[in-house]
């Protein structure tokens, strides 16, 4: 049970698995901020284009409901609501555009720290006495 909980511990502190626990809180919250962008903003703004009342309210009705009455219980309405439908489109389309521009600005980025050059390796000790006995000899002929 030990090395259960130990392999298991390491599991959850490597590097991968905390950046993810991360994305997901990060995640959650920006879909809150999309779906009120969709519903507060954008959703009363279509509704005023296209004349109706909000796309939360389209449906087409298959059956229609009854309130309860003294002799026979309330039947609920059966409906297929598109205009939620339309609604999570539209916000899900929001959430992918938003991934997508954040993933192409981090890939920029990225490209850009592959493209700068890097510093050219020190030579070894090894590298640098040879250096020095050439220099040496070099110097040693041409006093000759």
């Amino acid at each position: 049970m030990k090395k259960f909980l130990s392999e298991f511990k390491q599991f959850a502190m490597k590097g991968n698995v905390i950046d993810m626990a991360v994305g997901v809180i990060i995640g959650g919250a920006f879909g809150k901020i999309v779906s009120s962008l969709v519903n507060d903003i954008i959703m009363p703004v279509m509704s005023i284009i296209t004349g109706g009342d909000g796309y939360k309210n389209l449906k087409y009705v298959i059956t229609q409901g009854q309130a309860a009455t003294d002799t026979q219980a309330a039947i609920e309405e059966v409906a297929v609501n598109y205009g939620l439908f339309i609604q999570n489109i539209v916000d899900f389309v929001i959430i992918a555009f938003s991934i997508f521009v954040a993933l192409r600005v981090i890939m920029k980025f990225k490209k850009k720290e592959e493209e700068a050059p890097a510093p050219a390796p020190e030579p070894s000790k090894e590298e640098v006495l040879l250096t020095e006995i050439r220099d040496l000899l070099k110097q040693q002929a041409d006093k000759k």
